[in-house]
């Protein structure tokens, strides 16, 4: 029998928190936060379904996926029972949106991953079968610049081959400025690379937290009875 998964893995008490169009709608930094961003339609709704268990279309699913590229814009909070949020930013990269557009929600997304406190880890997702983008190699760039934690996430490895896929690891990782193994394979089809991406996350963030609230708890109190 496999082990039981911990209960922010099962998504059973997982749901939308909060859906923001501007940074004053912005909710309370009151849990750790891990946000996922990357161009449009390169998989972050099914990459979030899946890890929550939430695969499929309908009601199962917890974020939904548009069927028209850059729909997306509005910035989804999605509470992981009480523990955590998962934040869903915006797509970029898609070329019908108006220049004016893009700069308004460039701005917003800028002043989440810029200032949020709460935020442990950002998802950068990029599709394992091409060369990062100019706006992924520009979105990396800006996240190494202010140093927010970053997890690469290579989308749609169904459609590469096994023998293809250390290729494809090494050039994604050599356009980023990574080390290879710093690039996480994964498939929604299949749910390849979601046990080692879990467990990735989790070191950032609730193993993280876990373990600087037992530090906090297990620090020696000053002693004030001494010279009583």
């Amino acid at each position: 029998m496999s082990p039981k998964q911990p209960v922010w893995r099962r998504g059973q008490n997982a749901g939308l928190f909060c859906v923001c169009g501007k940074k004053s709608q912005f909710p309370e930094e009151t849990l750790p936060e891990i946000a996922f961003v990357g161009r449009s339609n390169v998989g972050k709704s099914t990459l979030i379904n899946t890890l929550l268990g939430r695969k499929g279309a309908g009601k199962n699913a917890l974020a939904r996926t548009s069927s028209v590229p850059g729909k997306t814009r509005t910035i989804n909070w999605y509470a992981i029972d009480d523990l955590l949020y998962f934040v869903d930013l915006p797509g970029y990269g898609y070329a019908k949106i108006s220049k004016q557009e893009q700069a308004k929600w460039g701005q917003v997304i800028e002043s989440y991953l810029k200032e949020r406190r709460s935020l442990k880890v950002i998802c950068l997702l990029v599709d394992i079968r091409h060369e990062p983008s100019a706006d992924d190699k520009m979105m990396m760039d800006w996240l190494r610049y202010y140093q927010v934690p970053t997890i690469i996430v290579a989308t749609k490895a169904d459609k590469v081959t096994r023998n293809q896929l250390p290729h494809q690891k090494k050039v994604l990782a050599n356009a980023l400025g990574i080390p290879s193994a710093s690039v996480y394979p994964f498939s929604g089809l299949n749910g390849q690379g979601k046990e080692e991406l879990w467990k990735a996350l989790e070191e950032k963030t609730i193993f993280a937290e876990a373990s600087s609230k037992a530090a906090n708890a297990a620090a020696p109190e000053d002693d004030i009875s001494s010279g009583a």
